[in-house]
């Protein structure tokens, strides 16, 4: 199967950096579904986003806080800025 940024599962920081590789290659190969394509907008909006995270989790019915955050965290907050407005 191939892996994406929306499959891939981060435990630990060796695959929060396999995850950062894919979103790089998904940047690479698909960046007509970035919002953000800058590094301005990007950091504005992964900062946004960040700010925002508690909403996503608990409108999909995730049971997480995100003021403790894991390392599962930290895609969430990079896939989200790359759609955020």
């Amino acid at each position: 199967m191939k892996e994406d940024i929306n499959s891939f599962k981060v435990t630990d920081r060796k695959s929060f950096v396999e995850f950062l590789d894919l979103l790089k290659k998904d940047f690479v190969e698909n960046d007509e579904s970035w919002e953000n394509k800058s590094i301005p907008d990007l950091l504005e909006a992964r900062s946004m986003y960040a700010e925002d995270i508690q909403g996503y989790y608990d409108n999909t019915k995730q049971n997480k806080n995100a003021d403790q955050a894991d390392w599962s965290t930290f895609p969430d907050i990079f896939k989200g800025a790359k759609i955020y407005e």
